[in-house]
This record gives C-alpha cells, structure tokens and sequence, in this order.
C-alpha cells in the first residue's frame, strides 16, 4: 500500500527510540460500536493486530454486560485468544470494575487488567456510581489481588484535561487521583483526554507535575482522543517530555458510552505513519495494520476514520486521469 519509501526516515532529537503502542481498539473501540461485533470477528481482529506485530493488545472488559453491552461476550472470546499470547510475547490486557470482574478474568486465566477510574468528580459517579474516594476504595483490594498473584496492572485515570459537565480540570486535582491509583500499586498510570480537549502545552505541564509528585515518566501512558485534531500533535509533546507507551485504536475506532462528547481515539495507523517517519521503533507493519482496519471497516459497515487508512487505500474505482 504504502509506496516510494514514505515517510521519509528523519529522526528528531530527544524523543525515544521505541515507543510501545497499547492496542485498544479491540476493547475500547469496539465498546462503542450501535451494533455488537460477532465474538468470531473480534477474535479475527484481535489476531490479524498481533500478526501486524502489536504486542499489547486490550482484549476486552468484565465489566457488567448490563453497563457495556457490546462486550457482553467476554468468557467466550477470551478462550478464543488465549493462544495469541504464547505467540510472540504479546500480552492481552483486560478491564476490571471490581472483584467481581477480577474473579472472572483472572478464571479465564488473564495476567494483565486495568482498573479506570476518574479525576473529576461527576466522570466518576456518571462511570462508576461511585465518587472518586469510593472508586479507589473499590479499586484497593483488586489491585492488591492482581499484584500478589504476579498479574500486571494498569490504571487508567479518564478527564485528565477537561471534562464536560465540570470543565477544565485542575492539573493539581489530576495528580492528586494519579499518585493514589500509582500508590494503590498499579504497574502503570494511562492518562486520558477523554473528551478530545488536550493541547501541548497542557500535556507538558501535567507530565512535569506527575514528575514532581514522584510518578516516573516510565511509568506514565497517554491515551488521547482526536476531538479537535490535537491527537498527534499532544503525543509528540508527550514524546518529547520521554513518554514511550502511547495508547491508539486502530482505524480510530471509539469513544466513551458515558461522556458523548467524545469521538475516535488517536487512530493507531496514523500514529504508527508518524512514528515511522521519526525513526521511533514500534515493531508493527503498517501495510498489515491498514488492512485489518480496512477489514474490519467492512464488517462494520463503514470507512475507517483514520487519515493514513484512507491515503493509503484509494476507492478501488479510482484512477489517475491523464492531463491534457
């Protein structure tokens, strides 16, 4: 698909070598889709990302079929995929609300979870019934269980940048929740700009502030939606400040059942383009990673959003007219 060795290779300095891209289009995608995907076709894609050399890859969440509905089917896909992971070192991690959705993942054999929780307030009662105290309340003894069973542990903290109903959200307010998710013992801290509304500048700050409150760049994530276009143009600022896990779905799949004012997340190929063209390693082929979108783009119903799916795969019917 891609032709003429583009992107250029053209290294900027003071940016990481490698970057990790955590694939949540498979979970976070898909959980907001109108229509539930077939457990067969999730399974399918979930494969064709690893084959396309994604080594984390969110599978899916136990969290009540009640409150996500489209992944209502996660004890039967979970078996489906349990071979992937012997296959390349590539890891499956799983959402958990609770115990109870701890009790289920870890019954199916899962060795990686998330727990998400909220900086503000209304997200938190809005997503989890619950305040933010409570949330972590709720999240103690789930994460001290994980641990002590030597399963890794993410934290995913949502409105990290702006919320809908509160507003701009504090950066002090933000590191607050971030160092009691981190203190809890998660692995790994994924910074969500839930809504879109994150710029640069902003992304820098909150960097620095978790820095100061002790939460180490290595451990820090980012998980930015393309709302107002600032996507790629945050994740380069995370770049810089030595940010090298960076979450994207492919095809730019996604949103948030519980905050509408949220669209796609970073589109995986289009962060990967981007990636490339710096000389960033991140292990994944991006002729591969183009076509599952655009398979499952089909299954869909509908064109991918990403700009690099559609550059790189013209309408069939397309052709070059000669100039006269």
């Amino acid at each position: 698909m891609s032709t003429h060795g583009l992107p250029m290779k053209v290294p900027a300095p003071g940016l990481p070598s490698r970057v990790r891209i955590h694939e949540v289009g498979a979970r976070d995608g898909l959980q907001n889709e109108k229509e539930t995907v077939p457990t067969a076709v999730k399974a399918e894609f979930i494969r064709r990302l690893a084959e396309a050399g994604l080594t984390t890859i969110e599978a899916t969440s136990f969290v009540h079929p009640k409150w996500v509905p489209q992944l209502a089917d996660a004890e039967q896909l979970f078996p489906l995929i349990g071979d992937i992971a012997d296959v390349g070192d590539v890891s499956l991690p799983v959402l958990v609300p609770n115990e109870r959705g701890l009790d289920r993942a870890l019954a199916l054999g899962a060795r990686s979870i998330a727990v998400f929780g909220s900086a503000t307030e209304t997200f938190a009662v809005r997503n989890l019934n619950r305040t933010v105290a409570e949330s972590l309340a709720m999240f103690e003894p789930v994460v001290a269980r994980a641990k002590a069973g030597k399963v890794h542990v993410r934290g995913y903290l949502s409105m990290c940048f702006g919320d809908p109903w509160e507003g701009a959200v504090p950066v002090a307010q933000v590191v607050k929740v971030a160092k009691a998710l981190m203190d809890l013992g998660c692995d790994e801290l994924s910074l969500g700009d839930t809504i879109g509304v994150a710029t640069p500048g902003h992304v820098t700050a909150l960097l620095t502030a978790l820095n100061e409150a002790a939460v180490p760049t290595e451990a820090i994530g980012v998980h930015f939606h393309d709302t107002y276009g600032q996507a790629l143009s945050n994740t380069l600022a995370a770049l810089r400040h030595g940010v090298a896990t960076v979450d994207a779905s492919a095809g730019g799949l996604g949103g948030c059942p519980y905050a509408k004012s949220a669209t796609g997340n970073l589109a995986t190929e289009d962060l990967v383009w981007m990636l490339d063209g710096l000389g960033i390693e991140t292990g994944v082929d991006l002729d591969a990673l183009t076509a599952t979108s655009v398979w499952l783009a089909e299954h869909l119903g509908r064109p991918s959003p990403s700009r690099t799916v559609r550059a790189l795969t013209p309408p069939p019917s397309s052709s070059p007219t000669r100039s006269e």
